[in-house]
């Protein structure tokens, strides 16, 4: 052997002992993933992000994945002939795009359920509508009424639990039901922060289309790669942040002050990105901590 092959045996000896201490922090620890945005859209990040999941299954995690599917029930209601409509980032969903969103997010649900099946984990796809998951009432954006859009009301884990405790990886759909039956769509990061609290996850993380926050959108130097729910919360009325991520610093902030120790704010895009941040010492995206 080399000089310079043993040098790279060598380093990735390295980056094992790196992750050691986390691995042994973790043990057993529930970890809320949120899949969505282009990481889902993209064959390579979609096989390297359940990699990463699967591979924090078999060192001591308990991960539970929650996804979502906006693009591709936007695709589907233009398949057939319908528009999609938005109000404040919401999608406006009558009765036929219901049917639509729920066929595509159980679509989608079953394919990832086979993409952890084929690396050799056990899984299970469930919905908010399983066991009395996800409980809703009808949501409205800023009193306008936007149809099946539901705002969870209560969770029930026992679903989860019952899996994690035979050792299956639950992948769950966000949709629910109200108090008469019926199905309403849930806001993927909603459903994310709502599990993450009732489980009393260690982490949460958020795979998403930036990189994590910046005080200054303007400013790449303003990078925050750490950040507490009291701080976050003065960033959020700072003016700085727009758009999505308000809603989703906002999910941030109640996760952790609500049982969830860490959340994550990362950029799907990046190859592995669930290992780089949970298993190294700087990470690569924005903490948030309580």
């Amino acid at each position: 052997m080399n000089e310079s092959e043993m040098q790279r045996l060598q380093e990735k000896a390295g980056v094992l002992i790196e992750a050691l201490p986390y691995i042994q922090q973790f043990n057993r620890r529930i970890i809320v993933v949120k899949y969505g945005g282009s990481a889902m859209t993209s064959d390579e990040l979609r096989e390297n992000v359940i990699k990463d999941v699967t591979l924090l299954k078999l060192v001591g995690f308990k991960p539970i994945i929650v996804h979502g599917g906006g693009k591709e029930i936007s695709s589907w209601v233009s398949k057939v002939g319908m528009k999609s409509e938005f109000i404040n980032g919401l999608r406006v969903t009558d009765a036929d795009t219901m049917e639509i969103a729920e066929m595509v997010l159980n679509k989608v649900n079953k394919d990832l359920v086979r993409h952890v099946e084929s690396l050799g984990v056990r899984a299970v796809g469930v919905s908010g509508k399983d066991g009395g998951l996800l409980k809703v009432k009808k949501k409205y954006s800023d009193g306008q009424d936007i149809g099946f859009v539901g705002e969870i009301t209560e969770v029930d884990p026992k679903i989860l639990f019952d899996l994690l405790e035979k050792d299956f990886l639950p992948v769950v759909a966000p949709v629910g039901l109200d108090g008469d039956y019926n199905t309403f769509n849930i806001n993927a990061d909603d459903a994310a922060c709502a599990i993450a609290k009732a489980v009393n996850a260690e982490k949460l993380a958020f795979l998403t289309d930036i990189e994590g926050l910046y005080k200054d959108i303007n400013d790449r130097s303003s990078f925050i790669s750490r950040i507490s729910a009291d701080e976050a919360e003065e960033l959020l009325n700072s003016g700085y942040i727009g758009g999505g991520m308000i809603p989703k610093l906002g999910n941030c902030i109640d996760a952790v002050r609500n049982g969830v120790n860490n959340v994550h704010i990362l950029d799907g895009r990046i190859l592995h990105c669930l290992l780089l941040e949970v298993f190294t010492n700087k990470g690569i995206g924005t903490v948030m901590v309580k």
